[in-house]
């Protein structure tokens, strides 16, 4: 198999405005590409560019992608790694931007094979149930947030924090008080505390029966994780300072976190995706599948992902459920309350709609 062209479309998704610790976000900034072979069918994949996190937007993710496809022209799709490994030749970081072209590959490789991605991957179906998150706000309207949620039917709540640690515990305080005792609760600091602010807000909030705090304080301070960890009970979730199976590998190692995030937009797809997972399982370590605020597109992969990896044991996928106010996709996962499906249709299963693509603005190479 051979590549022929790849086309790539700015695909912004508006959205209700989302607000977590490091700023706010009024539309998806995605990506969506075709990888076109000259097996006659094509693959595709998407990426999410949150800048505020992985460094890179709409803008430069499409600029990127430009030369991705230029790398690859002519080129073996069915050859992952190798492909993979000249984009990393060819650039250091940009890992949203690789994702999507990672993504395209193994949808081409599951349907070269005839088989769904999560098959492929050696998975199985099983169920897989997300959690639904909250952005910041006043302790008032998240606790009223998380009442309607809980009327609703979520099961699991993700709170966003990372302001004033005072006023994230009252805000935890008031969510628990409107909740009850009986949902799960998530938080999620998005490194917006310091290390007295995160010491604090932990220790207060340990009555309120909290899972795990995601990314409590800024990458930086990887080195104060060991301590915080002695001063809380409540354990804690690696996000943004695990990147790749070597930030995993230095933090396992430092005894820093409980869990690891994976999310695709900063590991640069399932590939190294696969490695991270694989390294926190050999160490006893459980991961998340989570995301930034993909289309049902790349939710899909996620999806896949997840039902091939048995330490894959949180499932933060609530990506579509965050205020998009379109769902520009065919196909794919589907929600069923607030667990997810997909169907047996050789690799991803997903494309997008070509109405929605023809008011994107699109470079083919």
């Amino acid at each position: 198999m051979k590549i022929l062209h790849t086309d790539i479309y700015r695909f912004s998704i508006p959205m209700v405005p989302f607000t977590i610790a490091t700023g706010t976000m009024h539309y998806a900034q995605n990506l969506f590409i075709r990888i076109h072979t000259d097996a006659g069918y094509y693959g595709v994949g998407e990426c999410s560019a949150f800048p505020m996190i992985v460094g890179e937007t709409q803008a430069t993710c499409f600029e990127m992608a430009k030369d991705f496809a230029a790398c690859w022209k002519d080129r073996d799709p069915l050859d992952i790694a190798g492909r993979m490994e000249e984009l990393h030749a060819y650039t250091a970081f940009n890992a949203t931007a690789k994702s999507a072209f990672d993504m395209a590959l193994y949808d081409l490789a599951a349907k070269d094979a005839g088989q769904p991605l999560y098959r492929f991957l050696g998975g199985r179906k099983k169920p897989i149930e997300t959690d639904l998150t909250i952005g910041i706000g006043t302790p008032e309207a998240m606790a009223a947030k998380a009442a309607e949620f809980k009327k609703n039917g979520v099961r699991m709540i993700k709170v966003k924090l990372g302001k004033k640690a005072t006023e994230d515990v009252e805000r935890i305080r008031q969510i628990r008080a409107a909740i009850g005792n009986d949902l799960i609760l998530r938080i999620d600091a998005n490194q917006g505390w310091d290390f007295d602010g995160a010491q604090f807000a932990l220790r207060q909030m340990e009555p309120f029966g909290i899972q795990f705090c995601e990314q409590p304080m800024r990458h930086w301070d990887d080195d104060k994780l060991p301590e915080l960890r002695k001063q809380t009970t409540i354990p804690i979730m690696a996000d943004e300072s695990v990147f790749d199976h070597h930030d995993a590998s230095r933090l396992i190692a430092a005894e820093a976190c409980d869990s690891i995030n994976i999310k695709f937009a900063k590991s640069g797809g399932i590939l190294e995706a696969t490695r991270i997972n694989n390294l926190c399982e050999q160490h006893g370590i459980p991961c998340m599948m989570g995301g930034m605020l993909e289309s049902r597109v790349a939710l899909t992969a996620f999806t896949h992902f997840a039902l091939a990896h048995d330490n894959i044991r949180y499932h933060d996928m609530d990506t579509c459920l965050l205020g998009h106010t379109a769902d520009p996709v065919i196909g794919g996962v589907k929600y069923k309350s607030y667990f997810l499906e997909i169907s047996d249709e050789p690799g991803l299963g997903v494309d997008a709609e070509e109405a929605f693509l023809q008011g994107c603005v699109k470079a083919t190479v």
